[in-house]
């Protein structure tokens, strides 16, 4: 599978592939919101600095090259405000996201999740998948007003993060 294009925009929201000279962004915006995304996901529950968001930097660099995962920042207004990513698989593409706590409520994963959605079907992807935590409900809110079906729950092993449940829901989309 080719990889897909490294900037995707729609009238309010662009996503654009997490570069190196971004080390001090992602820093402030996922540590700023450290607290908020740690209730949900494990890698923000002890904070988030610079270390962290080097080695993420680093490891997205190398996923891209190989064709593991393709990660975006979102930018709402010229300012990174979240990321969302994709994780290819061997017969989907899975999409995940977050937001700062500044900027949720406003419609913006939905819109960044709209075109990760369409470049996967782009690339070829057959269905595209969004997992999430049976009690996220913001997060479960985006399939659904894509037009996803959820499709089943899965149990996590520990650990996760403390707000989780430790059952994803399953959704997906079937390329049209």
């Amino acid at each position: 599978m080719e990889a897909p294009a490294e900037t995707l925009a729609d009238d309010v929201v662009v996503l654009r592939r997490w570069k190196p000279e971004q080390l001090g962004t992602l820093a402030a915006v996922a540590g700023d919101s450290a607290e908020h995304l740690g209730a949900w996901q494990i890698w923000a529950t002890n904070g988030y600095g610079r270390r962290e968001a080097a080695d993420f930097l680093e490891t997205t660099a190398r996923n891209w090259a190989e064709g593991k995962t393709y990660d975006f920042a979102i930018f709402a207004d010229g300012d990174v405000v979240g990321a969302s990513g994709m994780i290819t698989h061997p017969d989907r593409i899975e999409i995940g996201y977050w937001l700062s706590r500044h900027h949720t409520g406003r419609g913006l994963v939905t819109r960044a999740a709209r075109l990760l959605t369409a470049e996967a079907f782009r690339l070829g992807a057959p269905e595209v998948e969004i997992r999430h935590d049976e009690k996220n409900v913001a997060s479960g809110a985006v399939p659904a007003r894509l037009g996803f079906t959820m499709t089943g729950e899965e149990t996590v092993e520990p650990p996760f993060a403390p707000a989780c449940a430790g059952v994803n829901r399953i959704w997906r989309l079937k390329r049209p």
